[in-house]
């Protein structure tokens, strides 16, 4: 609201200042700015209401040690996040573009999820929370909207290059006579990037369209599934991955954060050029909400840290896995999640790979074997008798050689 205020006061009356507000770099910076201080400050007192509220977490008895402190711990703290996400992105960004909009109703549509989630568990007092079919139903339904919405959508293009023999001269001139010339515009909702690859763009509608070229025209079929999927196993494994305290946002920070650098240069023409990357317009606007998502998890950080205040529940875990799904696949980067989200990834496979090898061997042998002492992964090094701050750090620490890896893949391919 306040980029369309400003605006109309710099076209109106030249206000000194003003035109500040056109830049992505500094609407950014008040986002982080503004996201930390709503997380911090108000985030004392969102605690202060959960506690009044009784909202504690029910600790299980897992036999981790230093477990059964946290019970009675505020839980839900997700709202802080949320709202400190949210606010500044309605503030600050041009709320006509499509991403921004994408991005807002994923932020609504996971935290509602998994705030009925977190509900029932604490007020209904069902441990189970929101039965699993309506979970998925939900992420379903989120992966619906946004796969058709970035096919279908009228701005949701890509830019191919031309003219190569005159694009150094055409970038010295204005950016936006040298976007029209360099580039030509084109729809191509199906095309995405593949990381490690020369030639790494690639088709969806390659998938069927081997079997007959007239497939084409359902192209939009394999995006949208490949959407569900993506956006399904992010959010889940978000969920799995908030286990100790601080990891889980901790984590999600570095992978925003790297995000947020392929949207920016994906958005912006000259380093687009520079990189040989796929030109998105308009795609640079995710970079304020990443500002303000990054702000509000570092600023959640603050409180969830060992020993944790409050923790964000389904509330916040499926939220953050929503919108890291979204921001991926909005930047075409949804095929270096395996990479960049490797400890989302490593999360999920324990618990699959544990429960599969336990039924496996009790079928075979007429007993349950294990291959982790306990599933997730972070709960296995816990039993292993490493401390969890220390076992946060660790994953802090991978987490970031991923993200380094995963921002290399913009040059070798």
């Amino acid at each position: 609201m306040l980029y369309y205020l400003f605006e109309y006061l710099e076209k109106q009356f030249q206000l000194p200042g003003a035109s500040l507000f056109g830049f992505i770099t500094f609407r950014a910076a008040l986002a982080v700015i503004l996201s930390l201080l709503i997380s911090t400050i108000y985030g004392k007192r969102i605690i202060n209401m959960l506690m009044r509220q009784q909202v504690g977490e029910t600790i299980r008895d897992l036999g981790l040690e230093g477990q059964q402190e946290k019970a009675g711990t505020p839980t839900m703290g997700g709202i802080i996040i949320i709202l400190a996400t949210l606010i500044p992105v309605l503030l600050l960004c041009k709320l006509s573009n499509i991403y921004i909009i994408l991005l807002i109703v994923t932020t609504v549509w996971m935290g509602v999820i998994g705030f009925l989630d977190d509900y029932i568990k604490k007020f209904k007092n069902d441990k189970e929370g929101l039965k699993g079919k309506f979970k998925v139903l939900g992420q379903v339904g989120l992966g619906l909207i946004v796969g058709a919405t970035l096919y279908f959508h009228k701005d949701v293009t890509m830019k191919e290059q031309v003219l190569p023999e005159v694009r150094q001269e055409l970038l010295t001139q204005n950016p936006n006579i040298a976007a029209s010339k360099l580039f030509k515009p084109e729809t191509k909702s199906a095309y995405t990037t593949i990381p490690f690859i020369k030639n790494n763009e690639f088709d969806y509608a390659k998938v069927i369209t081997w079997i007959d070229p007239s497939l084409e025209k359902y192209a939009w079929i394999v995006f949208v599934l490949v959407t569900i999927f993506i956006i399904t196993a992010v959010s889940n494994g978000a969920n799995l991955t908030d286990g100790i305290d601080g990891l889980a946002a901790g984590t999600s920070s570095i992978i925003v954060l790297t995000l947020g650098i392929f949207a920016w240069v994906s958005g912006n023409i000259v380093f687009a050029d520079y990189l040989n990357i796929m030109y998105i317009p308009r795609v640079e606007e995710i970079t304020i909400y990443i500002a303000a998502f990054v702000g509000a998890l570092i600023g959640f950080l603050w409180y969830n840290t060992y020993p944790a205040q409050v923790f964000m529940g389904d509330t916040g875990s499926l939220t953050i896995g929503g919108i890291i799904a979204v921001i991926a696949i909005a930047v075409r980067k949804e095929w270096l999640i395996p990479v960049l989200c490797g400890v989302f990834l490593a999360e999920n496979l324990s618990v699959v790979i544990q429960v599969g090898w336990f039924k496996y061997t009790k079928k075979k042998y007429g007993e349950g074997r294990r291959l982790l002492k306990m599933s997730p992964l972070h709960h296995h090094y816990q039993m292993k008798g490493y401390h969890e701050s220390k076992i946060v750090t660790r994953f802090w620490i991978v987490g970031i050689l991923l993200a380094i890896v995963s921002i290399v893949t913009l040059k070798i391919r």
